[in-house]
C-alpha cells in the first residue's frame, strides 16, 4: 500500500527562508495587502525592500486582508490533484480571519480531506511550526501523526519580538490604544510576545539594546532549563541588527538549528521598520 500523499499550505505572514524549505512541500497562499487604491500579494506583486522603502515615507499605512474562501477552494482544488491529504498550518485566528475563509472553503469542497492547525503566531512562529509539519511529511508519517506534530510544536511555540515603536500595531489595529501608552509616554522600547494567540506587552526598557538583552533573558527563563529544539531570528529591514541577534542566540543556546529571515510586508506593516523577533520552541 503506497503511503498518503499530504500537503503542507500555509500563508504569506510565515516567510520562511529558502534554505528551510529545501526538499519540502509546503504551498503558500498570500496574504493582501491594501495602500490606496492599489492591491499587492503578499510576497509576490511587492518586494520586501520596496515595500519597506514606501512605508518609512509614506503619510499612509497599507491594511491587510486574509485570502478569500473563493482564493483557498483555488488552491486546495489544484493541491488535491497531487495530493490525497492537505494539512493548513496557519496564522492565529485572533488576529486574522484567514482560518475562517481556510475553513468556510473546506466545507465547500467535502471531497477533499482537510485538516486545520491554528498555530496562534505569525511570523516565524508560524513558520517553525510549518517546518515541523513538512519534515514529518518528508519523513512519510501518517495524517493523524503530521497533524500531532504541528500541534505539539505548537503548544511549545514561543515569539517574543522588540518594536522601534508601538505605532504601526496601534494604527493596524493590533494593539489597544491604552497598551499603546506603554511605548509612547518616554519613548522607551517595548517587548511584546503572542499570547493565547493575541499580541500583548510584555515589558519595557529604556534602550533596543537593554530589551533584546532582556527578550534572551525571558527566552531563557521560558524554556525551564530545557534546551532550545529550534530557533529563528527575524527582522523588519535591520539584517546587521538580526544577524547579531542570531549570533548572540547561537552563543547563548547552542541551538542545533537557527533560521534567520525576514518578515514579510504584511507582518512588516503592522510591526514597523526596526522590529527584531525570536521565535523557538524547546526540546521535550
Amino acid at each position: 500500500m503506497n503511503p498518503q500523499k499530504i500537503a503542507i499550505l500555509t500563508d504569506s505572514s510565515a516567510y520562511m527562508p529558502q534554505s528551510a524549505l529545501e526538499g519540502l512541500n509546503v504551498t503558500v497562499i498570500p496574504v493582501w495587502l491594501i495602500w490606496g487604491g492599489e492591491r499587492f500579494r503578499d510576497g509576490v506583486d511587492i518586494d520586501p525592500s520596496t515595500f519597506y522603502q514606501r512605508l518609512k515615507t509614506s503619510d499612509t499605512l497599507p491594511t491587510s486582508s486574509q485570502p478569500s474562501a473563493g482564493e483557498f477552494m483555488t488552491v486546495f482544488q489544484k493541491m488535491a490533484v497531487e495530493a490525497d491529504a492537505i494539512v493548513n498550518v496557519l496564522v492565529s485566528s485572533k488576529i486574522s480571519g484567514t482560518i475562517a475563509c481556510a475553513q468556510a472553503a473546506q466545507e465547500r469542497l467535502p471531497d477533499i480531506t482537510m485538516r486545520t492547525v491554528d498555530t496562534f503566531s505569525s511570523s516565524m512562529g508560524l513558520g517553525l511550526v510549518v517546518l515541523a509539519a513538512a519534515r514529518a511529511v518528508a519523513a512519510g508519517k501518517s495524517l493523524d501523526e503530521v497533524v500531532a506534530v504541528a500541534e505539539d510544536v505548537t503548544s511549545r511555540l514561543h515569539l517574543l519580538f522588540v518594536v522601534d515603536t508601538l505605532e504601526y500595531l496601534h494604527r493596524g489595529g493590533r494593539i489597544t490604544g491604552g497598551k499603546r501608552m506603554l511605548g509612547t509616554a518616554l519613548q522607551i522600547k517595548p517587548i511584546l510576545h503572542f499570547k493565547d494567540g493575541l499580541i500583548q506587552p510584555l515589558s519595557q526598557t529604556r534602550t533596543k539594546r537593554k530589551a533584546i538583552a532582556q527578550m534572551l533573558d525571558i527566552a531563557e527563563q521560558r524554556l525551564g532549563g530545557k534546551k532550545m529544539a529550534e530557533a529563528a531570528i527575524v527582522d523588519v529591514d535591520v539584517p546587521e541588527e538580526g544577524d547579531k541577534v542570531a549570533k548572540m542566540i547561537e552563543d547563548r543556546f547552542s541551538v542545533p538549528l537557527i533560521h534567520r529571515s525576514g518578515v514579510s510586508p504584511v507582518v512588516g506593516t503592522h510591526v514597523g521598520p526596526g522590529a527584531i523577533g525570536l521565535a523557538f520552541y524547546a526540546e521535550t
